[in-house]
C-alpha cells in the first residue's frame, strides 16, 4: 500500500476516533493527500462543484423541509388519530396505530428521526397513559423511525442514486416491500406484547369518531398520494415532488390545518437548513476524498481482499451486511455510503447482485443503525421526547431488532423483495 494510501486510511480512522467532524475530516485528508500526491489543491474545489453540481441533490432539502412543515403544521398528529381510529379497539391496537402512523409519516418524510419525532412526540406517553411502559413506548417509536429510510421517498435513497448513478424511482420503489414487511413485523410484535402483559385495547370507534377522524385527516392521508402518485404517474420527479411537498406542507400547516403561524415557519426552515446543510457539505467533501482513493484504487484492493477470502457470493453478502450493521452502529449513514460507494458497487458488480438491489440493502443496512447506538439518531430522539436513557429504550428493542434482521436477509437473499416493483417501472 501506498504512502497516501495509508495517509487516506489511516488518518480517517484516527481523526474519526478522537471525534473530528466527518466533513472536516474528509476535506483535511484531501487536501493532505493532494500535497502528498503533489497535485494541485485546486482540484479539491473542483470536485466538491462537481459533487455538489448534481440535480438530484436538491431533493434532499426538499424532503427534509417538507417533512418538517408536515410535523409542525399538525399532519402526523392527524395521522395518529385516524391510525388510533382504526385500529384501536385490536389488541395492541394503539401500538399497531403508532406503527401504522409511522409508515404513513415516513411516506412523508424520508427521514428516521423525523419519523420517531412526529410520532414519538405525540404516542409516548398515550401508550404509558394505556399501560403500556414506557420504555417499551419508546423503543416502539425509536424503531419506526427507519420506516422514514424505507418507505419511500427516502433521503438516504436519494443520496445513494446520486452516489451510484441509479435511478432514485426505482430505489424508492425497492424501499417499499421492505418497509411494510418491517411495518407488520413490529405489529405482530405489539400483538405479543400486548397479550403477554394483558394490555386492553380501546373501545371500538363510533361511526361518527371514524367519520371525523377521516375527515380530520383527509389532507394528511392524501400528502402521500399526491408525492408518490406524482413521481410514478410521471407527472414529475422526484426532485420536483420534494418541492411539491415543500408547498403541500406549508399550504396544510398554514392554510388549512391553521397550526402553523409564521414565527413556527422560521425556526422550520431554519432547521432544515441546517439539517440540509451538513449533508450537501458532507457529500461535497467527501467527493475530494472518493478522487483520490479511487485514484490509488483503494476501493479495489478492499474488493480484491474480500474476495480472497471467498468467492462464495452468500458468504461475501453475509460479510457485507454484517460490516455494514457493525459501521451503521458508529458512523453517520451519509458519510459511510459516500466513503463505501466505490467499494461495494464494486463488490456487486464483481458477484452480478442487481445494483438496485444492492442500494437497497445498502439503506436498510444503515436505516437499522438509526436504532443503535453511539450515532443512532433515532434512539436519541426518543430518548429526549421520553426522558428515558438510552440504555433503558435500547434493552426494549431485542424483539424489533429480529424484525429488522429478518427483513435485511430477506433483501439479501430474496432479490424478488427489492426488484420487482421497479421492474413494473418502463
Amino acid at each position: 500500500m501506498s504512502e497516501l494510501a495509508l495517509f487516506l486510511s489511516i488518518g480517517l480512522v484516527v481523526l474519526l476516533a478522537i471525534g473530528v467532524p466527518i466533513a472536516f475530516t474528509l476535506a483535511v485528508l484531501t487536501i493532505g493527500g493532494l500535497l502528498i500526491a503533489d497535485v494541485n489543491p485546486i482540484i479539491l474545489a473542483q470536485r466538491i462543484l462537481a459533487g455538489t453540481d448534481v440535480n438530484s441533490l436538491l431533493a434532499i432539502p426538499g424532503f427534509i423541509l417538507a417533512g418538517d412543515l408536515m410535523g409542525a403544521g399538525g399532519l402526523s398528529k392527524r395521522l395518529v388519530r385516524f391510525a388510533s381510529a382504526i385500529f384501536g379497539h385490536l389488541t395492541g391496537g394503539l401500538s399497531i396505530a403508532t406503527i401504522i402512523a409511522g409508515t404513513f409519516f415516513g411516506a412523508i418524510s424520508g427521514s428516521a428521526p423525523a419519523t420517531t419525532a412526529a410520532v414519538g412526540s405525540i404516542m409516548i406517553d398515550e401508550l404509558e397513559r394505556k399501560g403500556y411502559r414506557r420504555d417499551y413506548a419508546a423503543a416502539l417509536a425509536t424503531s419506526v423511525g427507519p420506516l422514514g429510510q424505507m418507505i419511500p421517498p427516502s433521503i438516504p435513497m436519494v443520496i445513494w442514486g446520486v452516489l451510484a448513478e441509479q435511478s432514485i424511482a426505482k430505489l424508492f420503489l425497492a424501499g417499499v416491500i421492505p418497509g411494510l414487511v418491517a411495518s407488520a413485523g413490529f405489529v405482530l410484535v405489539s400483538i405479543r406484547y400486548a397479550r403477554l402483559n394483558d394490555i386492553r385495547p380501546d373501545r371500538r370507534a363510533t361511526g361518527q369518531e371514524l367519520r371525523f377522524a377521516t375527515r380530520d385527516g383527509f389532507w394528511a392521508l392524501l400528502a402521500p398520494v399526491i408525492i408518490l402518485g406524482g413521481i410514478y404517474g410521471g407527472v414529475f420527479t422526484p426532485t420536483e415532488a420534494s418541492m411539491v411537498g415543500v408547498v403541500y406542507g406549508l399550504i396544510a400547516g398554514v392554510f388549512i390545518y391553521r397550526e402553523l403561524n409564521w414565527h413556527q415557519l422560521y425556526d422550520v426552515v431554519l432547521r432544515s437548513l441546517k439539517m440540509s446543510g451538513m449533508i450537501v457539505f458532507i457529500i461535497a467533501t467527501a467527493y475530494g476524498y472518493a478522487y483520490l482513493i479511487a485514484d490509488e484504487q483503494i476501493p479495489q484492493q478492499i474488493v480484491d481482499v474480500m474476495l480472497s477470502t471467498t468467492s462464495n457470493p452468500l458468504v461475501i453478502l453475509l460479510l457485507i451486511n454484517l460490516f455494514l450493521l457493525l459501521l451503521g452502529a458508529v458512523m453517520d449513514n451519509v458519510s459511510a455510503m459516500v466513503i463505501l460507494s466505490g467499494v461495494l458497487t464494486g463488490i456487486g458488480e464483481h458477484i452480478g447482485m442487481d445494483p438496485i438491489q444492492l442500494g437497497a440493502m445498502v439503506v436498510i443496512n444503515f436505516a437499522v443503525g438509526m436504532v443503535t447506538p453511539p450515532v443512532g439518531y433515532s434512539i436519541f430522539v426518543a430518548s429526549a421526547i421520553s426522558g428515558l436513557k438510552i440504555e433503558e429504550i435500547g434493552r426494549r428493542l431485542g424483539p424489533f431488532m429480529v424484525v429488522f434482521i429478518v427483513v435485511i436477509l430477506l433483501v439479501t437473499y430474496v432479490p424478488a423483495v427489492t426488484t420487482w416493483l421497479p421492474g413494473l417501472m418502463r
